[in-house]
């Protein structure tokens, strides 16, 4: 499911001391008071509980940001402290975490549970509209997740679930979910109700699955040239310390795998910067064209070595998309180094800029007889228009059993990982995840002896308006 909300982190406020509420079965008491606002009829749902109500208006009312200690939860209960109905309503409306009410109907009835309540951050997840009575399977589907709400609904207990949406960016989350008192003044189906909260642990999972795939992958990669080193270290301080001729040979050999350590270093750590602020869109603008001529200039020498020609189609004016200049000009200099590594001695690598295509455009197949297959795919929204860079080589070309596992970290091509063309293995890795938090697509198109065409696709940025540019909007 489409995921745009993105909870900022900040010093601690009135919402996230509300969480540490909910912990202990004040955030059940705060939900019904603000359903009491809108509600007036549920107002005397407030009497039976007043003492947690009076815990969770102190603490949104408490100054110091410091943990809450059980004595002063105690103490607070213990308080005459009469709670604001309408700031409670306010700041559940305002909770960073979605949280949703779900009404339960019949027990045997599994189409029956609703979602007859949500704040602003679940409204925003889940697309919901402003009025209650969307079906809970509508918009979550994870077993585990409408098992646990069934077992609140019904059996009264309450559990934690982990739960992963779905969408271009896949999120993580802990579902949180608590059984809440059935009243029979409860408009939205008498019986069972119970409160769902979520999470977000992307980031937490995020970086235990960089630290893992960070730990097999390159203590594999560094191998090899460590081992290489070592040897010729060794061999350096034994007889060949004394050969002029033989010491100079293997000081080369030395520096080429220092050098591709370095470069495997280099992209291990872009890389995790890359995933870790995948889920934050960038927010500049581009020129796509003038981005891909630097690049076309910065690679020339390389080139010109490789006996490589670039024809670069850049088309008449510019092409303004959204984004990191810098993630980007990544972007289309990994393509480039890419198909100038599989082109031979005499060859060709052409370069096009596509402007205003639709999505369907941006991702439709660009070689006849070859094989495409999507890398990334980006959300689809209405009425956005997509600016493309496509790079083409004429080199040996890939079988379709490869597509899938080409932005794999560290997978390459068998019978391609030695010589002039070995690499680091994670530049397609890197343009995956750099186009993913664009919000754009990748595509593959290849066939055995034709080369292969990569496209990559960029949301047009929005036009300038007159407040933006002191000018009219172009």
């Amino acid at each position: 499911m489409p995921y745009e909300h993105s909870p900022s982190p900040v010093a601690p406020t009135a919402s996230s001391r509300l969480w540490t509420a909910g912990a202990s079965g004040g955030v059940a008491i705060l939900v019904m008071a603000a359903l009491a606002v809108m509600k007036p009829e549920l107002a005397g749902w407030l009497a039976a509980g007043g003492a947690a109500v009076a815990v969770a208006t102190w603490l949104v009312n408490r100054r110091p940001p410091a943990p809450l200690s059980v004595a002063e939860i105690e103490a607070a209960a213990a308080g005459d402290l009469t709670p604001d109905a309408s700031l409670l309503a306010d700041v559940f409306e305002a909770l960073g975490d979605p949280v949703l009410i779900v009404s339960g109907g019949e027990a045997d009835d599994i189409a029956g549970r609703r979602i007859v309540l949500a704040n602003a951050a679940a409204r925003e997840l889940f697309r919901l509209g402003g009025a209650g009575g969307a079906l809970l399977v509508s918009v979550i589907r994870d077993p585990k997740v409408l098992e646990a709400v069934d077992e609140a609904l019904f059996g009264g207990v309450g559990g934690t679930v982990d739960y992963v949406g779905g969408g271009a960016q896949e999120r993580h989350w802990r579902a949180v979910v608590r059984p809440l008192p059935a009243r029979d003044a409860y408009s939205w189906g008498a019986g069972a109700i119970a409160l769902l909260a979520l999470r977000d642990e992307t980031d937490a999972r995020r970086m235990e699955m960089m630290r893992v795939d960070f730990l097999a992958n390159a203590s594999h990669e560094l191998r090899t040239p460590l081992a290489s080193l070592s040897g010729f270290i060794e061999t350096l301080k034994g007889h060949a310390k004394d050969d002029p001729k033989a010491r100079d040979k293997f000081l080369d050999i030395m520096a080429i795998q220092a050098d591709r350590m370095g470069r495997l270093v280099a992209d291990l750590l872009s890389l995790s910067r890359i995933e870790l602020n995948e889920h934050i869109a960038p927010q500049g603008r581009v020129d796509l064209s003038r981005a891909a001529s630097d690049v076309v200039d910065a690679v020339s020498v390389l080139s010109r070595e490789r006996g490589v020609t670039i024809r670069a189609d850049l088309g008449q004016g510019g092409a303004s998309v959204s984004g990191d200049r810098d993630e980007i000009v990544q972007v289309i200099q990994n393509l480039i180094d890419n198909a100038l590594k599989y082109s031979s001695n005499g060859g060709t690598v052409e370069l096009t800029i596509e402007r205003d295509r639709t999505l369907d455009e941006a991702m439709t197949a660009r070689m006849a007889e070859g094989t495409r297959l999507s890398l990334a795919t980006p959300d689809r929204e209405a009425g956005q228009r997509y600016a493309v860079v496509t790079v083409r080589d004429h080199g040996p070309g890939m079988a379709r059993e490869h597509l899938p596992r080409l932005t794999e970290r560290f997978y390459r091509v068998e019978g391609q990982k030695s010589g002039e063309r070995q690499g680091t293995g994670l530049g397609l890795a890197i343009v995956r995840h750099i186009i993913i938090r664009h919000r754009g697509g990748l595509t593959v198109d290849s066939a055995l002896g034709q080369g292969a065409i990569f496209a990559a696709c960029f949301p047009v940025a929005p036009a300038r308006t007159m407040e933006s540019t002191g000018g009219p909007t172009p």
